[in-house]
């Protein structure tokens, strides 16, 4: 593709300019909030900034300029919120290799030709104001926060639009080099004696302020811009949180409005007392929802639940369940031990009975464990982590992103173990026809373990219950390790994330994959076995353990 002439840029850019200004005609108040918003993803951002301004009692405009990727209803929500929306042509990014979401990060730079208003306050979509920031329209004519490596951070600044200014930064974009191919990369090239700026002090007099000659620009302290990420090092602000006015989490793809964030990062949990509170601006938009994630909520928690009862059903009509619970799962054991301690350490007549057909049961498992392959506890656990990684992902693929924290990790659970059941119980299901294939080919003596298991008046219904509760127990550990390894580290009251709750959840991770590496094998084996005494039978396992 041939290489654009510079001037092309500065002609397009101006023209755009000049578009740019006269939309701006409408303004209210002579100072503003700005932010920007490219996509619809950022909406809830921008929903939760504006609420956020609006509580601390300011009343002035707040500006939100969109791109062409906004959708009309997301204009119409925010316009509901109460924010001044103003359509704007992305400008492209002039450096030829930079990532792909700073295609048109440079568009921030239109906040310089606002000319509508004498003083504007630029916020980041991923801030949110926790104390009353008026006092930085009494900021010089360019305000921002210096970072670490005596770097401008772009997320927070004050601006005294000028045309002549962005005219002038619109002929240096091509020149400027751009340390982070954006924006902020260029505003530090463009004021490069910005690290030596003084510190903006609010608490001056009037009268001090106009002893001393005006600043060019001058640098914001970590109380109008603090860094969630430089928290997450240090479990805790640098600065007293009290005196906190803005929170700027900048952790990379971690958004507040992400569900899980809130799990990671204690900050995110300022942002959602925040989202809790936003008004139904539209119907069904309170609490920062939206009509559709509602919608996908309910049937994703439903579906679930629908395919635990039709199973539950059918295990109920397919035969005597509740009485064989109570015969062969833990009831049995209880009586068992009940029998043995009232007969001071001699087992009764009912104990004895289910002994003696454990030991029989036991024998003829140990003739049918030669015809188990070598090679079938080894693939079982296989599949049984492939099955855990699958279900991971493809639930966070169909849980949306931006619900509410407890909402996502009820559904991320949910869905984890329904797909990870589905995939291994129809694993196991292979097993069992493979070892039916097996018995027939081979001749087992299944008549034999019918007959002495007939003799104890239970046949197949005890050893299908034992199979079948030996799954359900297998499941609900590792249920309960699963919840374990997100919940111990917040029972015990551990924030830290880098030392002592990740090391805690690796630790309780560590328990959940041995376990599941014993119960994964022991159930193939299990499966394999019951299938060479099921052989004359029509009996055929379901994919639901109990059904």
């Amino acid at each position: 593709m041939a290489k654009l002439n510079p001037s092309f840029w500065v002609i397009s850019i101006t023209l755009l300019s000049i578009q740019f200004k006269g939309s701006l005609g409408s303004a209210s108040t002579n100072e503003a909030y700005v932010t920007l918003l490219y996509g619809d993803e950022f909406l809830l951002g921008v929903r939760v900034l504006g609420k956020s301004i609006r509580d601390t009692g300011s009343h002035k405009d707040m500006v939100v300029l969109v791109s062409d990727g906004v959708s009309d209803y997301s204009k119409k929500l925010l316009m509901a919120d109460g924010w001044k929306v103003e359509k704007i042509s992305l400008l492209a990014n002039p450096n030829q290799v930079h990532p792909k979401r700073f295609w048109g990060v440079y568009t921030k730079l239109k906040i310089f030709n606002m000319t509508a208003y004498k003083k504007v306050v630029y916020l980041d979509a991923d801030t949110i104001v926790v104390k009353n920031i008026e006092d930085l329209f009494k900021c010089s004519k360019f305000c921002a926060n210096l970072k670490h490596s005596e770097r401008l951070n772009s997320g927070v600044m004050v601006v005294e639009p000028s045309a002549a200014l962005f005219d002038d930064m619109v002929k240096q974009v091509k020149t400027l080099s751009s340390y982070t191919g954006g924006d902020q990369g260029f505003l530090n090239s463009y004021y490069p004696d910005f690290p030596n700026a003084r510190v903006f002090d609010p608490s001056l007099s009037p009268e001090a302020v106009k002893a001393r000659p005006v600043p060019k620009m001058e640098r914001l302290s970590t109380l109008y811009n603090a860094d969630v990420g430089l928290y997450m090092l240090a479990n805790k602000w640098m600065v007293d949180d009290s005196k906190l006015h803005i929170i700027h989490y900048t952790l990379g793809p971690l958004k507040p409005w992400d569900w899980w964030t809130a799990w990671l990062v204690k900050p995110v949990e300022a942002w959602h007392s925040i989202r809790v509170g936003l008004e139904e601006s539209l119907p069904g938009t309170g609490g920062g929802k939206t009509p559709n994630d509602e919608f996908i909520v309910k049937l994703l928690f439903l579906l679930p639940l629908c395919g635990f009862l039709f199973c539950l059903y059918r295990s109920i009509k397919g035969r005597d369940f509740l009485s064989s619970l109570c015969r062969n799962s833990v009831c049995n054991q209880i009586r068992h031990l009940y029998y043995k301690v009232r007969s001071n350490g001699t087992l009764g007549y009912s104990g004895v009975s289910t002994l003696s057909t454990m030991n029989s049961n036991y024998q003829l498992h140990t003739g049918a464990h030669s015809k188990v392959p070598q090679y079938l506890g080894a693939v079982s656990v296989v599949v049984c982590f492939a099955a855990v990684l699958t279900s991971i992902g493809v639930s966070f693929m169909i849980v949306p992103r931006q619900i509410l924290p407890w909402t996502g990790l009820i559904l991320i659970y949910e869905w984890t173990f329904t797909i990870f059941f589905l995939l291994y119980g129809g694993f196991l299901l292979l097993v069992y026809q493979y070892g039916k294939k097996v018995a027939v080919q081979t001749g087992s003596p299944s008549s034999q373990t019918e007959s002495s298991l007939d003799d104890s008046g239970k046949g197949h219904q005890r050893v299908d219950a034992s199979c079948d509760f030996t799954a359900l127990y297998y499941g609900l550990g590792m249920v309960f390790l699963a919840f374990a390894a997100i919940s111990l580290p917040y029972m015990l009251g551990v924030t830290a994330l880098f030392l002592s709750r990740l090391g805690l959840m690796i630790a309780v991770a560590m328990v959940l994959v041995s376990f599941m590496t014993y119960a994964s094998e022991h159930l193939a084996v299990r499966w394999f076995l019951k299938s060479l005494e099921d052989r004359d039978t029509t009996r055929t396992k379901s994919i639901c353990f109990l059904c």
